[in-house]
């Protein structure tokens, strides 16, 4: 099947399942693909009515927003990936409780939120790709729960820091309050821990930035529980 009609054959390429969609309905679909840059909000709850979406390339998280406000990082997609939260709210009926922000620059396929759910239940490829990456996604998150109840905040600090400057080609750029988020902390206690880190000359922070100076020895100090995550090998 010709999914593209005139664009990009990116989708099938990322998402195989995709062939299982008729080119008709493909264009009832309404498909269109957006790219975000690092930081900025791809999904929000408003939009989880109109649309599905398949993430094509780059990485994204997913927050929940709390009764108070706040944020809290629950997951990370990469290319080729579902957000869990946005199928299991479109079959229950329920409103898209997170968000989803780019981690790095990325590339978004849209349709339409009614034929994303009929692909899902008509279509076993695709239901298969949506449920098997639903069991991923809840396991990456018992994982995450597990170490912030387990793991040092050090640690997990560290963790961060090295996977967005995988990600990022010059400083990263973030500020406390969204790292203490990514590490299900409070700013003050972040604040201190990067302040040891920029004591022992392993970082360097300015407004709003983070740049590491001494990568390998974050790594010796920390790890491997950071090189798994942040893709250093």
């Amino acid at each position: 099947m010709s999914i593209a009609h005139g664009w990009s054959e990116k989708p099938v390429q990322v998402f195989p399942c995709l062939t299982a969609v008729s080119p008709e309905e493909w264009r009832e679909s309404e498909p269109f693909i957006r790219r975000f840059s690092a930081k900025s909000r791809i999904f929000y709850r408003d939009d989880a009515a109109a649309y599905g979406m398949f993430l094509i390339s780059g990485t994204a998280r997913i927050t929940v927003i709390g009764e108070n406000g706040s944020e809290s990082v629950i997951n990370l997609l990469t290319a080729g990936e579902i957000c869990s939260l946005l199928v299991l709210s479109g079959l229950s009926g329920r409103e898209y409780p997170g968000e989803l922000t780019a981690e790095t620059d990325v590339d978004v396929l849209f349709v339409r939120k009614s034929s994303f759910m009929r692909w899902v239940q008509e279509h076993e490829p695709i239901r298969a790709t949506v449920f098997g990456g639903l069991l991923d996604g809840m396991l990456r998150m018992v994982e995450r729960t597990q170490q912030r109840q387990t793991q040092p905040l050090d640690n997990r600090l560290a963790r961060v820091l090295l996977r967005m400057k995988a990600e990022e080609r010059s400083a990263i750029r973030i500020t406390h309050q969204k790292l203490a988020e990514e590490v299900g902390s409070v700013r003050e206690v972040v604040t201190r821990a990067l302040a040891r880190f920029q004591k022992e000359g392993w970082i360097e922070t300015g407004r709003g930035t983070v740049r590491i100076l001494q990568r390998k020895m974050l790594e010796e100090q920390f790890g491997d529980l950071v090189t798994e995550e942040s893709g250093v090998s």
